[in-house]
């Protein structure tokens, strides 16, 4: 369908680089289920931090199958450039550069989108951490600023002049954050400039919204975040409505439970029993909240007490014995 560099992807589904979601267990559970790319969380270019426990799981690629993407974040041209050929040597296979984060904390420092309101500046970047590294650099940014600055299409140009080989845009403006509905038609302009592979980010949250966004801009392919929390089969959903023009059935309580247990286990096995019991009580209130009734939402306040890895597996077990017993209205 579209190339990076040397690599050939026929899924037209991307999970979009997440911080705090899209870990190593995450990804490679969203790659099982479709997912053509898994981008990492974004990692500091600052490698003076890298010794923190945050970036140290962050950056932890043991055993991870598919394509490594890793996604960078800083202001500075060199300490990316640096931080690009440490991830290299590390086994990153694709470089990605965020110039997407709308959070304060990063655009503060002048990194994330508060770069798209420096173009000099990104192009300096990009010819930097390009120059410094022998696989492919991709990027992601936003429309642009704000609406009087959307100036998303310039920086477009701006990257596949400096050597960027893909580029994905998520369809609001910095000022936007992930308020109001994301807009296309500047990713419609911006795919008509390149020939780059564009990959559309924002709202895409089902089968038919991706086939709708493919089509309204032209892009390569969808890139999903938020709607990837607890429903990561969502990638094979879309992959089955583009190959065939059908709805690909919801998956079964026992393949959810199945699913889940799963996640739970590689979470706890790569966190370990303390920190992985506490980053699983995120993922399991985002599955059950994709089941709905304020049962669940009872269990998930019970479940969030849970201490150990055991317990959590026992109260999954228990709660989907339940909602087997009651039936698909008592989700």
């Amino acid at each position: 369908m579209y190339s990076i560099g040397p690599y050939h992807f026929d899924s037209r589904t991307i999970l979009a680089p997440m911080a705090g979601v899209t870990d190593r267990p995450f990804r490679q559970l969203c790659r099982q289920l479709g997912a053509g790319l898994a981008v990492s969380e974004m990692v500091t270019a600052d490698t003076r931090l890298w010794h923190s426990r945050k970036s140290r799981f962050r950056l932890n690629h043991e055993g991870e199958s598919g394509v490594r993407m890793v996604q960078i974040a800083g202001g500075d041209p060199a300490m990316l450039a640096e931080a690009a050929r440490l991830n290299v040597a590390q086994g990153a296979q694709i470089v990605d550069i965020n110039m997407g984060c709308p959070a304060k904390k990063v655009c503060n420092k002048a990194a994330g989108s508060a770069l798209l309101r420096d173009e000099k500046l990104v192009a300096q970047i990009l010819d930097a951490v390009v120059a410094a590294v022998d696989v492919p650099v991709t990027l992601k940014i936003r429309t642009g600023w704000d609406s009087s600055q959307r100036n998303g299409v310039r920086i477009a140009r701006i990257a596949e002049d400096c050597g960027i080989q893909a580029l994905a845009v998520h369809g609001r403006t910095r000022a936007c954050g992930f308020r109001g509905e994301a807009e296309y038609a500047t990713l419609a302009a911006i795919k008509t400039e390149l020939s780059i592979p564009v990959f559309a980010n924002g709202d895409i949250d089902s089968p038919q919204k991706a086939a709708e966004v493919l089509a309204l801009t032209g892009a390569d392919a969808v890139m999903i975040g938020r709607a990837a929390q607890g429903n990561p089969w969502i990638f094979r959903q879309i992959n089955h409505y583009l190959a065939t023009g059908e709805r690909q059935d919801a998956p079964s309580l026992a393949e959810i439970q199945q699913l889940l247990s799963t996640h739970l286990d590689e979470l706890h096995r790569f966190y370990g029993d303390h920190l992985g019991v506490r980053i699983a009580r995120k993922h399991v209130g985002w599955y059950l909240a994709g089941l709905g009734s304020d049962s669940s939402k009872r269990f998930r306040q019970e479940f969030n007490t849970l201490e150990t890895t055991q317990a959590q597996q026992q109260a999954i077990g228990g709660r989907f014995a339940e909602l087997q017993q009651q039936g698909p209205q008592a989700a």
